[in-house]
């Protein structure tokens, strides 16, 4: 949602989540994961792997806060840190790089990304209920689920009930010029634990071309490359390299963090529900 309502949503959700659905929403014990003696999930036993010895990630994850992806001050503690150890910019729902690191924006992306906040991100696909780009995807406070296949690995996000689809059967990608997507398309492959997922064919026009809330712009030239690491049965760790030559003067990293949601659900959501706030704003032309 853009400006306000995209504020007010996130503050929202983030102060009512787990009152809302610990009381309205089933609760069941996840199976397959490692307790301690008090019944409490041990996350930071080994990660799990398929049959053939691979690293699942299946499983529901939610946003690091403090950590990298939700930014803000840790409550009673000291500035939530900006970077990793080795200096990746921890992205942010706002800001995909996070505090302080000064995008390498070309001229007319710059301008359209000053456009935007001025007014008050009201184009930002999530105020019209599409498909709010992977990058926003990957920084929303709701939570996403993988499920992990031998040949495919299909990620639902809960936020505007996206679904994303990870080809993992050697494909390559795309040359016949097909119609854009909005997730894009996406391959993956495994170097060792790491899962390596590179995503083109994006659908980047001045609406749909959102990687953060302020508005920072992505074209159809963009090559998204994902590193995701299990590096414990809880924790998801995601390098993404953006790499589009038109809206950027060099390719950049960020890291988003993620920890593992256990005797938990997804909600259903359905933006477009009973939905009253649209017909207030002028649509993107």
């Amino acid at each position: 949602m853009g400006g306000w309502r995209v504020r007010t949503c996130v503050m929202a959700i983030v102060a009512a989540m787990s009152a809302t659905v610990a009381a309205q929403w089933p609760s069941y014990p996840t199976p397959g994961v490692p307790r301690l003696p008090d019944g409490k999930p041990n996350l930071t036993a080994p990660a799990p792997r398929t049959p053939d010895g691979k690293v699942d990630f299946s499983g529901i994850w939610n946003l690091t806060f403090g950590g990298g992806g939700g930014g803000g001050r840790g409550r009673g503690g000291p500035p939530a840190p900006t970077t990793t150890p080795d200096g990746i910019p921890l992205s942010q729902f706002f800001e995909v790089a996070g505090r302080g690191y000064a995008l390498p924006l070309q001229p007319w992306a710059a301008e359209l990304k000053k456009k935007r906040m001025a007014d008050n991100s009201k184009d930002n696909p999530d105020v019209w209920c599409l498909p709010i780009g992977l990058m926003q995807y990957h920084n929303h406070p709701q939570p996403r689920q993988i499920v992990q296949t031998k040949n495919l690995i299909l990620i639902t996000y809960e936020s505007n009930y996206g679904l994303r689809y990870i080809y993992t059967d050697g494909r390559p990608a795309p040359n016949n010029d097909p119609t854009p997507w909005w997730f894009g398309y996406s391959r993956g492959w495994f170097e060792g634990d790491t899962l390596v997922v590179e995503t083109t064919n994006f659908l980047g026009d001045e609406r749909a071309g959102w990687l953060d809330v302020n508005g920072s712009p992505y074209s159809d030239a963009l090559k998204m490359t994902e590193r995701f690491r299990r590096p414990d049965f809880g924790t998801l760790e995601i390098d993404i390299t953006i790499d589009d030559a038109k809206a950027y003067t060099k390719p950049f990293t960020v890291r988003v963090n993620q920890r593992l949601m256990v005797d938990s659900e997804m909600i259903e959501f359905i933006c477009n529900e009973n939905e009253r706030s649209t017909h207030h704003l002028e649509k993107p032309k």
